[in-house]
């Protein structure tokens, strides 16, 4: 499905911070705020009344960015690298993004599906393929590319050792950073050594596990917060991020703090 020209143009406003858009109008003339966007799958996505407590990490994020540096994210559920292009979503994200963003890219949960050609992608030759066009995309419009390795399931084997999940993906996605010399978010190592750590049982405190549902993909508010948690510290790792545009980051953030607004009509 592809999206018409008026849905691409809404999209890309939704996006856009409230904020951002009222201290344009209020400062015009002063140096323009950046914007973090978010291209991603649904463990990324913003999530809705009737989703909860299912989060995305992106709602997460803001609480340990600056003020100044505010999150539009367009990361939508079930989406791979290659139908968030074929559905003019990535178009939508270039339509808006400006000079001086920044534009993290993650997928792959979607990608994997090999069943489904509107959304697989193989790891060394179409799934590079697409990621390559987000690169170019953010680069051509002045934007700063940053890749985001997908992050980690809840996995584990019998002797309750975590385990990869996706396969050649985060290596392709790493090799692709390094050719195309772009900063590299690895969550998907950092986010299996966290499920390490905590181990099988209080790992379900970080998933979407509730009395209906046992979900070992998506997170809860406090698994959204630790895995937003290790992509601000990659992206101060990596220098994309200044300590001056980070805060809280070694704050416990109280799950309260998430909220779902009602669905989009």
């Amino acid at each position: 499905m592809s999206l018409t020209r008026r849905q691409v143009t809404a999209a890309a406003l939704a996006a856009v911070p409230l904020g951002a858009m009222a201290a344009g109008s209020a400062h015009a003339g002063a140096r323009r705020t950046r914007t973090l966007y978010i291209a991603g799958d649904s463990t990324a996505a913003q999530k809705y009344s009737d989703a909860a407590p299912e989060t995305g990490w992106g709602m997460a994020l803001p609480f340990f960015l600056h003020t100044g540096l505010p999150v539009a994210d367009h990361a939508v559920n079930g989406r791979s690298s290659k139908s968030f292009i074929d559905e003019g979503r990535l178009d939508a994200v270039l339509a808006a993004i400006r000079p001086g963003d920044l534009l993290l890219v993650q997928f792959a949960h979607n990608d994997e599906k090999t069943t489904d050609p509107t959304r697989y992608t193989e790891p060394w030759t179409t799934y590079q393929d697409c990621l390559r066009q987000y690169l170019a995309g953010a680069r051509a419009k002045g934007a700063r590319p940053v890749l985001v390795t997908p992050v980690e399931r809840r996995r584990f084997d019998a002797a309750g050792t975590a385990l990869p999940t996706h396969g050649e993906y985060p290596a392709a996605m790493r090799a692709l950073a390094a050719q195309e010399r772009v900063a590299l978010l690895d969550v998907q190592a950092l986010s299996l050594a966290l499920w390490q750590q905590l181990g099988v049982e209080e790992t379900k405190t970080y998933f979407n596990w509730t009395a209906t549902e046992q979900d070992n993909t998506h997170f809860n508010p406090p698994g959204a917060i630790a895995v937003a948690r290790l992509v601000v510290r990659e992206l101060l790792r990596t220098r994309v991020l200044a300590p001056c545009d980070v805060v809280r980051l070694n704050e416990q953030i109280p799950a309260s703090w998430i909220t779902w607004p009602d669905p989009l009509t």
